[in-house]
């Protein structure tokens, strides 16, 4: 385990990190790209974990780009409402290990947030489905400022007053948009991605309680 982090506030990323919804997200897209009936490649899960993690924008380029412009953003539209109701709807626990529990007692001690690169409403769906809601203070995503995850972080933790933040995700995107917020690293291993340089690792989400260590 790494040395301790002293912070007064836990940022935390979604998929990745919390939970992986790429196996109820695939179903989803692969509808919306049915219903449409645009010429795009089907999405799987292995498929969705390389692109979750970023700007919806840039993951609609990523899987389908011979459509134009106007067809992305259609279909990207209708995937994310699609993906709202399947994981509404979704009775299967796709969350890792002591998440709920975890957050729960984190919550006791240190201010807890959420930035992610999501559309606008997933955050709160998150936080409902993981009955998480009374432990979050603030969030902040793509779909609601357009703006990149360094600058949501930036925004979250002026808002918050934050001293001392630490970011908690599991992909290189998270790690450069923490480097260019200025605020710590906390790899989550278990998540998506591969992680070249973060200040800690955690290999269980239930870690960051020996981990993280209030700010004098």
């Amino acid at each position: 385990m790494d040395s301790k982090i002293k912070t007064d506030g836990i940022i935390l990323d979604i998929d990745g990190t919390l939970w992986n919804t790429t196996g109820v997200v695939s179903g989803a897209w692969n509808k919306a790209i049915d219903d449409l009936g645009y010429p795009a490649p089907k999405t799987n899960p292995a498929l969705l974990q390389k692109e979750f993690g970023k700007t919806m924008n840039a993951i609609a380029d990523d899987l389908w780009p011979a459509l134009t412009q106007e067809q992305k953003n259609v279909l990207m539209k209708e995937c994310c409402r699609q993906e709202q109701i399947a994981l509404a709807q979704n009775q299967d626990d796709i969350t890792y290990p002591a998440v709920r529990e975890t957050i729960q007692k984190l919550s006791e001690r240190f201010g807890l947030y959420i930035v992610s690169n999501c559309q606008s409403g997933y955050i709160e769906l998150t936080m409902r489905k993981n009955l998480i809601e009374n432990f979050i203070r603030d969030h902040e995503c793509y779909g609601d400022t357009k703006k990149c995850k360094a600058d949501n972080i930036r925004l979250l933790v002026e808002r918050n007053s934050i001293k001392a933040p630490v970011y908690v995700g599991d992909t290189q995107g998270d790690a450069d948009a923490c480097r260019e917020a200025g605020v710590k690293f906390v790899w989550a291993s278990y998540g998506f991605g591969s992680v070249q340089k973060f200040d800690a690792r955690i290999d269980r989400f239930d870690q960051l309680l020996d981990l993280l260590q209030n700010l004098d």
